[in-house]
């Protein structure tokens, strides 16, 4: 009988399925609709990586920059904003849930409405991931490298502790800002710009 083994009792750890265990969009679909009090995603191998509920700074912390990213979708008018309940079906199989994305409305029209209700089959066009204390930095800059790969003009990758911001663009090395105040994400998202000072010390 085929097993789920479980590589790490760390959180966030990882469900290995192996190839008789695969699970379909439809199916991982299904399985995170019976199960909302997990948060889960899949790598480009099958595995399913399940994380817990952030704690209070890190949610703060993501309120805020989906408050502020949303408020400039809103009056830019050409693109819509995901937060962290979302998935995204990449090319590579897996299936992400950025901590906060925007994707560009002319994307999401061309999909037909019962697509909309499901895991969205695209990478977003702007990611951005927050590390919590839980999360491993190769890990997550992994996954930044992924969604650059298929097709992401522009994600960054905030580490609060570290008081850093790794921004990822297309043909471009990751630039790596120490203890910036702000970040701007021109010209990708023209006149938007996040001030970290609330993200450095939330509360």
């Amino acid at each position: 009988m085929s097993q789920i083994a479980i590589r790490s009792a760390a959180v966030p750890f990882t469900v290995e399925m192996g190839p008789k265990l695969t699970l379909s969009d439809d199916e991982l679909f299904d399985l995170c609709q019976r199960n909302p009090q997990l948060r889960l995603e899949r790598t480009a191998e099958g595995d399913l990586v399940i994380m817990t509920p952030a704690g209070g700074k890190t949610s703060h912390r993501n309120a805020r920059i989906i408050r502020r990213l949303d408020a400039w979708a809103e009056e830019d008018g050409t693109g819509l904003v995901f937060d962290s309940s979302g998935g995204f079906l990449l090319p590579d199989g897996a299936m992400r849930s950025p901590d906060a994305a925007w994707v560009l409305r002319s994307r999401l029209d061309d999909l037909p409405p019962e697509v909309k209700e499901a895991f969205l089959p695209l990478c977003p066009d702007v990611v951005i991931e927050l590390r919590s204390p839980s999360d491993s930095l190769s890990e997550l800059q992994a996954k930044m490298e992924e969604y650059r790969d298929h097709g992401a003009r522009l994600g960054w990758l905030i580490d609060p502790d570290a008081r850093r911001v790794h921004v990822y663009r297309p043909g471009r090395p990751t630039e790596t800002l120490d203890d910036p105040s702000s970040v701007s994400a021109d010209p990708e998202l023209p006149g938007f710009a996040l001030d970290l000072g609330p993200i450095w010390q939330p509360f």
